[in-house]
């Protein structure tokens, strides 16, 4: 019996914006690696959202990583998104301060105190993304594929169930994008869940991968043979 680490059944999500989305079912299984596709404005971000409670499901039922999206209480959240790696688009570095700072910064805020422990934790994730020669730079020394790897290490620091990644390769050149696939690839082979929004056709093309494509905030599951540019961005 598959391990089930996302379940929704029936979800509707709220939104301020005038997509709606409803009646969304999905599961993801421990181990998985799974494309979300679809055109900008498909739903894909909103639905990545709902998963790290950024918005609020209010109907249906959906649970991840064993917490309950739909009754969970604001001052819980913290906790459910230490069990969550998030990965952005945008990086979300703070400037003032090294890799390795970055990267203590976010242990501290979650209830990290031993500093051995902490220099062991950051050195080891460092050493996952094959990294650990940028722990003294600082974000502005940092190219943009650099600087996402960078966020993937800050997304392991605590061991996270499933890493949700929004457009990781999004703002990156082709060469920084397949560095970044071969990295979170990696990771998944190693027993991390990865759900993953993208609208680059040509790395669902090179890498494998359950495919949900969201359109008019639904989803369906596609296979590999179906996949077309038409179904990416139509």
């Amino acid at each position: 019996m598959k391990n089930k680490v996302l379940e929704y059944n029936n979800v509707e999500i709220k939104l301020d914006s005038e997509l709606k989305i409803t009646k969304l079912s999905l599961i993801v299984n421990k181990g998985d690696f799974v494309f979300l596709i679809g055109k900008t404005g498909s739903g894909k971000s909103s639905i990545l959202k709902s998963m790290y409670s950024e918005n609020k499901i209010i109907k249906g039922e959906a649970k991840i990583s064993k917490t309950n999206l739909k009754t969970i209480k604001e001052k819980e959240i913290p906790y459910l998104r230490r069990k969550i790696g998030i990965i952005f688009q945008d990086f979300q570095l703070l400037k003032d301060r090294t890799v390795y700072k970055n990267l203590e910064f976010v242990l501290n805020a979650t209830g990290w105190n031993n500093k051995n422990k902490i220099n062991e934790r950051i050195e080891l994730c460092l050493e996952k993304v094959h990294i650990s020669n940028l722990s003294d730079k600082y974000p502005s020394q940092l190219s943009g594929g650099q600087k996402q790897k960078v966020a993937i290490v800050r997304s392991l620091l605590n061991d996270p169930e499933i890493i949700i990644a929004d457009e990781p390769t999004g703002n990156l050149d082709p060469k920084s994008s397949i560095e970044i696939m071969n990295v979170l690839k990696e990771i998944n082979q190693n027993g991390n869940t990865i759900v993953m929004a993208t609208h680059d056709f040509s790395l669902l093309k090179k890498y494998k991968g359950r495919i949900l494509r969201c359109k008019g905030g639904k989803i369906n599951e596609i296979q590999a043979n179906e996949l077309n540019i038409e179904t990416v961005y139509e």
